[in-house]
């Protein structure tokens, strides 16, 4: 998880979740399985959720935005379920510099799943879901289980908590406003002297979206700025 402390806000990246992995062990009241989410579960999930929110600990009273707000974009990748989130809570920022973010979880409802086995070991393998939110973790919060995947059941509710905990991958950095500035006066700079620049189709809207054919220009840029 990277962690970019500025002014007024924290920008969190990280995996929510790494797709085909499989889950620790899960213990039910009919028995002991193991859970792995397959790939394009979430991706569908995102094209047919209206909104997913951010939380802090799965409270709902610690709701700190959503997609629909616009300080959080989920896409699944190759790797799994990733998030990009600006919080302007302070309390989370709090946390941030002080070391206390974790990790991050997310709250969904099964829709389709299969059941198959592995070295005796019974799988439920998740193809539909239905996301509801996706969580920042402190230390706070305790996991049932740590690994890639947790598991936690809401009897009453039926609502899936899977936690991904990547205590030992925390990056934090601080980065202030005129830096930022700085970084996006670059971007701009680098993207009017692209050869492309009249294909306007082609061109990235931020400096999460950088193409390939100036990313290496882009990257020294920044580093020296940063340095």
């Amino acid at each position: 998880m990277k962690i970019i402390i500025r002014a007024d806000h924290v920008h969190i990246e990280g995996y929510v979740n790494a797709v085909e992995r499989l889950s620790k062990p899960i213990t039910e009241r009919l028995g002991t399985f193991r859970e792995r989410v397959c790939a394009g579960t979430f991706k569908k999930a995102l094209k047919r959720a209206p909104d997913v929110r951010i939380l802090l600990n799965h409270k709902e009273d610690r709701d700190l935005g959503g997609i629909k707000d616009g300080n959080l974009k989920l896409e699944e990748d190759a790797i799994g379920l990733r998030a990009e989130a600006d919080i302007f809570d302070k309390d989370v920022i709090a946390d941030a510099k002080a070391g206390r973010l974790v990790g991050w979880s997310f709250g969904f409802f099964p829709i389709e799943s299969r059941d198959t086995a592995e070295d005796g070991m019974p799988i439920k393998e998740l193809h539909e879901i239905d996301l509801r939110e996706v969580s920042l973790l402190n230390k706070s919060h305790t996991p049932a289980y740590d690994g890639t995947l947790v598991a936690v059941r809401d009897n009453e509710e039926k609502m899936i908590l899977g936690e991904t905990m990547f205590a030992d991958s925390v990056d934090i950095k601080e980065e202030t406003d005129a830096q930022d500035e700085a970084i996006d006066e670059a971007l701009a700079e680098i993207r009017e002297s692209s050869p492309d620049n009249d294909a306007q189709d082609d061109q990235p809207e931020n400096k999460n979206e950088v193409t390939s054919e100036y990313f290496t220009r882009y990257k020294a840029m920044i580093a020296e700025m940063k340095a």
